[in-house]
């Protein structure tokens, strides 16, 4: 099926800019910590039309720093479906999450300091803990389907992440796109039936005349696919990609964004956000389609507000 380049799909309007604004945690309004959040009556519910609306939670960064305020956050949103960043999870469980220095080919190079010792009564007591995670997000109405903690160079790292997943209830975790990466995690993967969902930016898209490699390495190795970078890095709709590879597709991450790689505020850019939401709406694929926030917030907002702004372009997008 033949597709118009974007520019003839979108008009393109100004950006709407503004100095960043991101609050400290502190300063979330109260309401936000209201018990009545919790109520069954006003559990958040973001499936609208059958499409499953979420928020990533780096979308929160410098205003939530724990669990708790990461949840009172989407609670105040109404977003019942999160992909869960390691912070709230460090910050919960006590779990240390390594992250080795990259060499140019993209691989972890070895850490130069020392790293801690844990035991496997760590271990227990931490998916211990994640799994009380899983619980007081459940309890509040909120489904994490995707974590994203980076993965460490070990074995018992590896598999470690693997546990986690299963223990916060997720169907995959995310990370960067890395094909060699992908190779060393489908045996986990596919030991653990948790999906590692790839994460591209503007120049590591997946690929449109043939099959794209990372599809060939494991059954549970796909795509987290960012429309917008899409948009930016090729300047074509990303629908195609959908159309290809929706079955190997776990999630989306919607934000706008212009031809000249600016993040801007919905609506104001050029990627097909709406678009892209009726057709997941159309074809009923169960891809989660989860908010970023990157545009600068602007003076006299919050990352709370305008993760509602995004939400409610989501609602009007399948009304």
């Amino acid at each position: 099926m033949a597709h118009e380049s974007i520019d003839n799909q979108v008009t393109r309007r100004t950006m709407i800019g503004g100095a960043a604004a991101l609050a400290a945690s502190a300063l979330i309004p109260g309401k936000l910590f209201s018990q009545e959040q919790t109520a069954e009556s006003t559990k958040p519910n973001s499936v609208i039309n059958g499409v499953r609306i979420g928020c990533i939670t780096y979308s929160y960064r410098g205003f939530a720093q724990s669990a708790e305020d990461t949840l009172k956050c989407l609670t105040s949103n109404g977003l019942s479906e999160t992909e869960l960043m390691d912070g709230p999870i460090a910050d919960y469980t006590g779990i240390n999450f390594r992250r080795g220095r990259r060499r140019r080919t993209g691989q972890e190079a070895p850490e130069e300091t020392p790293t801690e010792t844990v035991t496997p009564e760590d271990r227990e007591k931490q998916l211990a803990k994640c799994k009380e995670l899983r619980k007081m997000f459940n309890d509040a109405g909120v489904n994490i389907h995707i974590q994203k903690c980076p993965f460490g160079r070990t074995t018992e790292e590896i598999d470690f992440n693997f546990q986690i997943a299963k223990a916060l209830g997720c169907k995959a975790i995310t990370t960067e796109r890395n094909d060699r990466l992908a190779t060393q995690l489908a045996p986990f993967a596919e030991k653990h039936k948790i999906w590692v969902a790839f994460h591209n930016h503007t120049k590591n898209y997946p690929e449109l005349d043939k099959v794209d490699p990372l599809m060939e390495i494991g059954d549970y190795i796909g795509f987290n696919f960012d429309i917008g970078h899409y948009v930016a890095g090729t300047g074509k709709s990303p629908i195609p990609v959908l159309e290809k590879y929706h079955d190997k597709i776990i999630s989306l991450h919607l934000k706008d964004r212009t031809s000249d790689g600016g993040n801007v505020m919905w609506g104001s850019g050029r990627t097909p956000i709406k678009e892209v939401l009726q057709l997941l709406k159309k074809e009923k694929w169960p891809i989660y389609a989860d908010i970023e926030l990157e545009y600068r917030v602007p003076e006299g907002s919050d990352s709370v507000k305008e993760v509602a702004r995004c939400f409610e372009y989501c609602k009007e997008g399948l009304a």
